[in-house]
């Protein structure tokens, strides 16, 4: 998973400072560079006694995001978990000082086990699959249930409104990008269809989730998971950049996506996952069951609305794949493939909050 260092840092300088401050690191160490990490550069650092640790790096040049690349977010929310049930790498130092190797880092424990790309997870039995995304699920659910303030993290995001900021943000976002312009055809992108209608239903106040205030991944999925290398567990979560205090249904509704796009021509990557003819592939209430059972809330009543949510921020990140092929910023044909996914998704989260707009009403009315 480690190979050559793409982009080199002073190891003299990181030596230097590894021995002043990270006594359990024994100097010199080798560095190779993993092949994930695009946002954040990651290193496998392997000290003189053989013993391996990962740092992640804020990217050199000027950043285009003062938001993205958060490495002290990321050792913050790790460090707070160390003491908790939710299996994390242990952090060893935050480093914010820039002349040290270039930018911001942050060391971590290595974590030698098993990452899966593949929801279905193709090379596990069936009785380690299901126990696999039930662990998947477990885990999800105790991180969910922790109070901020018993670990140190209750200014580490706004208790209520998280649903506001991201209507807002998302709505924003998606007006700019539909008004750029192709450079050949002058010919905008588009605004999502029915969009307005959308993000109306999503403003509502009288269906919106009600805010929990929850310490949230951001990108929980299974790719985002290490599990052991012989047992069906998770050992540690990883990719902790888009961490904060929200709602947690976001982060149930990216974990089990797989499982609503199903019977969509939208999950082209995974066209195994058949919940059904995948033995061992656990239903999605049963995943629903688990996850209440650990977290202490029963997320079912306001399951649509996030799928609906889900969807339509989905729409939005590929009507910006769109904008950027529009100006040749992304160039590949698997980028414009992508764009056009803008169609199909948009009209399923239409579809999708008409469902939950008339599931709202039913309840209104109890």
């Amino acid at each position: 998973m480690a190979g050559a260092v793409r982009q080199p840092i002073d190891l003299q300088s990181l030596e230097r400072y590894i021995s002043q401050h990270v006594p359990e690191i024994k100097v010199p160490v080798d560095i190779k560079q993993f092949g994930f990490g695009q946002s954040n550069p990651t290193y496998q650092l392997t000290a003189s006694d053989g013993v391996k640790f990962v740092m992640r790096k804020k990217p050199p040049g000027k950043l285009v995001s003062k938001t993205a690349h958060q490495v002290e977010r990321e050792y913050r929310v790790i460090h707070a978990l160390e003491k908790t049930d939710v299996p994390v790498p242990k952090a060893y130092c935050l480093c914010e000082d820039s002349s040290i190797v270039g930018t911001p880092f942050y060391i971590m424990e290595f974590l030698d086990g098993r990452i899966i790309e593949d929801p279905t997870m193709p090379d596990v039995t069936p009785a380690e699959r299901t126990e696999m995304w039930h662990d998947a699920i477990r885990t999800l659910a105790k991180l969910h249930r922790i109070n901020p303030k018993d670990v140190g993290l209750e200014d580490f995001g706004k208790p209520s409104g998280f649903y506001d900021r991201q209507i807002k943000t998302f709505s924003a976002i998606s007006k700019a990008q539909g008004e750029v312009k192709d450079v050949d055809t002058q010919e905008p992108v588009g605004q999502i269809p029915h969009g307005d209608e959308m993000l109306a239903y999503f403003r509502d106040k009288r269906f919106q989730p009600k805010d929990r205030g929850n310490p949230i991944h951001g990108d929980y999925k299974i790719d985002n998971l290490v599990f052991h290398k012989s047992e069906p567990r998770v050992i540690g979560i990883l990719d902790w950049e888009m961490s904060t205090i929200g709602h947690p249904l976001s982060d149930l509704i990216n974990l089990t996506t797989p499982y609503f796009l199903i019977k969509q021509n939208l999950v082209k990557h995974m066209p195994s996952f058949q919940v059904g003819s995948t033995p061992g592939l656990p239903s999605r209430d049963d995943l629903m069951k688990w996850y209440a059972e650990v977290a202490g809330w029963d997320p079912n009543p306001d399951l649509t609305w996030g799928i609906a949510f889900g969807f339509f921020r989905a729409t939005c990140i590929y009507q910006g794949i769109a904008a950027r092929w529009a100006v040749r910023q992304a160039s590949s044909a698997k980028a414009r493939d992508n764009a056009l996914g803008r169609h199909p998704m948009g009209q399923l989260a239409w579809e999708t909050v008409q469902v939950a707009r008339e599931q709202s009403k039913e309840k209104a009315k109890l």
